[in-house]
């Protein structure tokens, strides 16, 4: 195995999977590092799922070579199956049982589990511990679902949208979870449409279009690289507003600076966003 596989949690290479006459997954290449925090970005239908459950051993690809931890998924071991950790966007548990039974029955399936209420108290349940799971809210169902997938302290997560359902108080604490759990060196792949949320955990992300990696990088990288111009607003002397798009704003704000002789009026320089560089890269930018 060479430096490079060594350093790379996960590691895949013209991985390929059809349905029918559908390609799901053609040809994508992705090296997640052991220890980040990786965003998976794309639209519904550009094989982030897919490729999540490839990933995880749960689906049998059509061509590619993959490695997760140092193993194929395709021929993991219950050993290594207990060193990953997966949250699907809908997750089955046993209506009757209530929060506390089941995490403490999940944890039994892995010989070095963290506490079961240790884990509870991560994800805020801690008033619902003693609820049977039908009686919690698709919130709070949720966040059961996390508490499954981080309960046998895994070495590499995986979260397939993990925050659909949440209140903005509650994705705000499961983003506290995320870098707790990267702070002790647990490796996070993340698929999410929240741009917000992405930008905010991602140490790299990558973005998906028909089954392909069109791009990869640090979030500001992105944006720099991929980013459209800046928008330059002002208003002329007699109030009337003006835009400009250009590809060097410190130039047009200097020439500015010599008409008006001093202060812009109402100058506002706006940066392209990562929704901007995402909309762009998977062809969405028209449709905005």
């Amino acid at each position: 195995m060479t430096t490079h596989a060594i350093e790379l949690a996960v590691d895949v290479r013209g991985l390929r999977k059809r349905y029918g006459d559908v390609t799901a997954v053609d040809g994508l290449d992705l090296g997640i590092r052991r220890g980040e925090v990786f965003g998976l970005l794309g639209p519904n239908g550009a094989g982030k799922s897919t490729t999540v459950e490839i990933l995880q051993g749960n689906r049998e690809r059509d061509g590619g070579e993959v490695s997760v931890l140092g193993s194929d998924p395709a021929r993991g071991t219950r050993a290594w199956r207990s060193r990953v950790g997966i949250v699907w966007q809908d997750e089955p548990a046993p209506a009757e049982l209530t929060v506390r039974e089941t995490v403490r029955h999940f944890a039994r399936y892995y010989p070095r589990p963290r506490h079961p209420e240790e884990v509870i108290r991560l994800v805020g349940l801690e008033a619902r511990a003693n609820s049977r799971i039908k009686a919690l809210s698709g919130g709070q169902r949720r966040r059961l679902d996390v508490a499954l997938g981080v309960i046998g302290d895994p070495e590499l997560l995986l979260l397939d949208e993990p925050t659909t359902g949440f209140d903005p108080a509650a994705r705000r604490q499961f983003w506290d979870l995320i870098r707790l759990l990267a702070d002790e060196g647990t490796t996070i792949l993340l698929t999410t449409h929240y741009l917000e949320e992405a930008e905010a955990l991602a140490d790299r992300l990558a973005v998906v279009a028909r089954g392909r990696v069109v791009a990869v990088g640090r979030p500001g990288e992105l944006r720099e690289r991929y980013g459209t111009e800046a928008t330059v607003r002002w208003a002329e002397r007699d109030g009337s507003p003006r835009t400009e798009l250009t590809d060097t704003p410190t130039r047009t704000i200097a020439g500015l600076l010599n008409r008006f002789d001093g202060e812009i009026p109402g100058l506002t320089v706006t940066r392209p966003t990562l929704e901007d560089v995402y909309l762009r890269l998977t062809g969405q930018e028209a449709a905005r």
